[in-house]
């Protein structure tokens, strides 16, 4: 997602004057080439993450459309007052383009785990929340950002995820899509879980249980049509997503399935309310969380043919 993002900045910069990249001294083998085409868009302030949200929040009132690039942690927590005043507060054009969803830094440990980053965005008013799946929805979210009024946090994954969507799909800011069919369970996947759901999907039709996918690229405006649509089929509803089930995507969903009135079947699937204490590969992790492609089908199948997991 890491390229997929860098290649649509580059396109974009080259049509937009305007577009501006800082980075707080990281995002090397990535960040090169915009910096070499366009030098004087481009700012690398440092180790100095509240002065490039600073610096950001000043080009943006200034008329530029500012995209600031480090690893999760550093660009949403570790200046997380400059992020709510100076860019949220202020409704400026500053996109913050967090890289490393989930547990993908595994061996670097918690400090560049980000399992808290998509509730500490949603939590702050004017602040879109965009968290693609994969390189299409990239590539198309990244395009719409450059119009796009307001603050936003985009959430990427840094492992080479392939493409899960045809050339041809549209992806819009705030809406979900629907990948596959299915009446028998529903699962929404969002981020760098996409391509392990579909997997998931796959596998289960292979047993003779057809499973409705959703992408959800936008967690905030979330597409709460859908969720109602599938709330008054009444079909049973599983999240998914690397972070924290906590104040996510599964949080969401239950709000909204709470506030219908309705009794759907319903579960999240994400990483409990814990740090990991483990060191190890991103795999590795997952698994220590129970979140690999086949523990997850363990899960599911208890789901569907029991009353309480």
């Amino acid at each position: 997602m890491r390229n997929a993002f860098i290649h649509s900045l580059i396109e974009e910069a080259r049509r937009n004057k305007d577009i501006f990249l800082i980075t707080p001294d990281l995002g090397f083998s990535v960040l090169e080439k915009f910096a070499e085409e366009f030098p004087d868009r481009f700012l690398n302030v440092g180790i100095a993450e509240q002065n490039a949200i600073g610096v950001a929040s000043g080009l943006a009132i200034s008329g530029k459309v500012v995209y600031v690039y480090s690893i999760i942690p550093f660009v949403t927590m570790r200046c997380f007052e400059q992020v709510r005043i100076d860019v949220a507060y202020m409704n400026s054009n500053v996109r913050l383009v967090g890289v490393g969803a989930g547990l993908s830094y595994g061996p670097s440990g918690a400090t560049h785990h980000a399992i808290e980053d998509i509730a500490i965005m949603r939590a702050l008013p004017n602040m879109t929340v965009c968290c693609p799946g994969d390189p299409l929805e990239v590539r198309q979210i990244l395009k719409e950002s450059v119009q796009y009024q307001g603050p936003m946090y985009i959430r990427l994954a840094k492992s080479g995820e392939p493409q899960i969507h045809s050339n041809d799909t549209e992806v819009k800011i705030g809406k979900a899509i629907v990948v596959c069919e299915g009446e028998d369970l529903a699962i929404l996947a969002t981020s760098n879980m996409l391509e392990t759901a579909y997997k998931v999907t796959c596998s289960l039709k292979e047993k003779g249980i057809h499973c409705c996918l959703i992408s959800v690229p936008t967690l905030k405006p979330f597409d709460y049509q859908t969720i109602n649509e599938l709330i008054n089929r009444n079909i049973p509803i599983v999240t998914l997503e690397e972070h924290s089930v906590i104040g996510g995507l599964g949080s969401i969903v239950a709000e909204q399935i709470a506030e219908s009135g309705k009794g759907v079947k319903f579960k999240r699937l994400g990483i409990p309310d814990s740090y990991s204490h483990y060191v190890g590969s991103h795999v590795y992790l997952r698994e220590k969380f129970r979140l690999s492609e086949n523990q997850i089908i363990t899960t599911l199948e208890s789901f569907i043919y029991k009353k309480t997991l």
